[in-house]
């Protein structure tokens, strides 16, 4: 959903069927193990590694394993979490090698275990084969233990429309929002005070200390970014390299962002409505933007009163076409579904793309709202929220009712956050890499120069036109990202124009048809 700060890129990292290893996850940390081969991983590292279980073992990956880490860090000898960790091993002899690269694609609540071999996929074989590259699931997401979840059964069936008609509607969907605030404080109330951001970072670090190495590289997207900038805070002399893809701008966590998005996505819905319109030779859904939309909001129309097999509705169209927001890969196969629906009568191609990009995932959910509900306050006057997304609406329709009842569930959350959130400083730090398109609309261009001008010691690839929801690693590959990406995990070597954008990249080429990311 657009309330999630997630990288959802030609993968479904989100799923929580996902498991690192059959090993107890108490046992996990009790024992010491040769190093992967390979590795130059310290001897006293406290982790245990064995095989991965096959949904992992089919990414490639190989070394699995489970860290125990304190619920709260105040009080380190009381009760423990688990968290999922798996590696891609560095190859390299051994002089050659860099260190651990900590990866995270986003969320907060997606699972970071399939990017380890992703991440060593999409790096060239010189610059990946130097690294150990950890993936990890944070604290409650995916295989970690335990694993959050509030009302598993929360997205099953026709949802109440996103759009509420009138107060009464309105009503119940607010009824429903502090619902799931309830059953989360019932079901895991002793975990909730500590899913902070603050607390993910803490976790890092004990991935680190428990790998015996003075520092750490990481590598990260979307709400991995606001991770990074949080750790790069609390232990400044910990980083030895960081690329943060897509930046959360860390002065409007979480309220603002989420209405900053709002407006964002607007424009990219707006974006594919145009390039739909010059395929209409193709789709026959309009030649014209409008043409376009309104093809698009009669189907929405028509899904909210007659549900494709009882089951997809209005707002998980809503969902599905989300995702062409995110990237642009999308959108061929997206503009086909809305086309084969309307045109046809065909449901076929609507409920593929439903079920390859727009389901909901409860756990990625729960955890969404877990953190961001905790690491700030927000509004608790639902009459605040009202006016908000009904001025929200007037100029960007597309998600601002959706994003509330996404998030609607902090005004009623049994944690309340501090008022302001952490303030991140840049003091101490080496070299960042950033990479940000200028119309990403998920972390808006603005936003990640705000997060710029607090970490002095970055430098910002721009990728002027960019619509893309993280810069590196996307299909089709962009040369001039992935070389300052290469360039600087090879050597720590960055662009060194002055100012906030210090180097330009163009944006890959929009898909044509017959192209499609699902």
């Amino acid at each position: 959903m657009v309330g999630l700060l997630a990288l959802t890129a030609c993968t479904s990292s989100g799923s929580a069927a996902i498991s690192p290893s059959s090993q107890p996850a108490e046992s996990a940390q009790a024992a010491r193990s040769a190093s992967p081969s390979g590795s130059i991983i310290p001897a006293d590292s406290t982790l245990r590694w064995h095989s991965c279980s096959r949904p992992l073992a089919a990414y490639g990956v190989h070394d699995c394993t489970m860290l125990s880490v304190p619920l709260n860090y105040a009080d380190p000898a009381g009760r423990h979490i688990s968290l999922a960790l798996d590696m891609v091993p560095a190859t390299a002899p051994r002089s050659q090698q860099q260190g651990i690269m900590l990866v995270n694609p986003g969320g907060p609540g997606a699972s970071g275990l399939p990017w380890a071999p992703i991440i060593a996929d999409g790096l060239s074989r010189g610059v990946a084969k130097d690294y150990d590259i950890v993936g990890f699931d944070p604290r409650g997401v995916g295989s970690s233990v335990p694993a959050l979840s509030c009302d598993p059964g929360f997205f099953s069936g026709v949802r109440p429309n996103y759009i509420p008609a009138n107060a009464a509607a309105e009503q119940v969907l607010i009824n429903r929002a502090k619902m799931y605030a309830d059953d989360c404080e019932q079901k895991f109330g002793w975990l909730l005070p500590y899913m902070t951001t603050e607390d993910v970072a803490r976790d890092m670090d004990s991935i680190r200390a428990a790998f015996g190495v003075s520092k750490i590289n990481y590598y990260a997207f979307s709400y991995g970014t606001y991770m990074g900038q949080v750790y790069a805070t609390l232990f400044p002399s910990r980083v030895r390299r960081m690329v943060l893809d897509s930046t959360v701008d860390p002065t409007g966590v979480w309220y603002t962002d989420n209405v900053d998005q709002d407006y964002a996505f607007q424009e990219r819905i707006e974006a594919f409505f145009a390039w739909a319109a010059k395929y209409d030779g193709t789709y026959h859904l309009g030649s014209t933007t409008a043409q376009v939309q309104a093809a698009w909001y009669k189907a929405r129309n028509q899904l909210l009163a007659h549900p494709v097999d009882g089951t997809i509705g209005a707002d998980d169209f809503d969902d599905t076409f989300l995702q062409g927001g995110f990237l642009e890969e999308f959108w061929p196969g997206l503009a086909q579904a809305l086309s084969s629906y309307l045109n046809s009568g065909k449901t076929a191609d609507l409920i593929a793309q439903y079920e390859g990009i727009g389901t909901q995932n409860e756990n990625e959910d729960a955890v969404y709202n877990a953190v961001q509900c905790s690491d700030a306050n927000w509004p608790r006057s639902w009459a605040y929220w009202t006016a908000d997304t009904e001025m929200i609406y007037q100029k960007a329709p597309f998600q601002a009712w959706d994003n509330a009842w996404f998030n609607a569930a902090c005004a009623f959350w049994p944690v309340q956050g501090p008022a302001k959130p952490l303030q991140i400083k840049g003091a101490g730090l080496p070299g960042i890499l950033m990479l940000q398109g200028t119309l990403d609309p998920a972390t808006p261009y603005a936003g990640a120069q705000d997060a710029h001008k607090l970490l002095p010691s970055a430098r910002m690839v721009v990728v002027e036109g960019g619509g893309n929801h993280g810069q590196s690693l996307a299909q089709p590959s962009n040369s001039c990202v992935q070389g300052y990406l290469n360039a600087y995990l090879a050597t720590g070597a960055l662009p060194n124009a002055p100012g906030l954008v210090n180097a330009t990249c163009p944006a890959v080429p929009d898909p044509t048809p017959g192209t499609s990311g699902v």
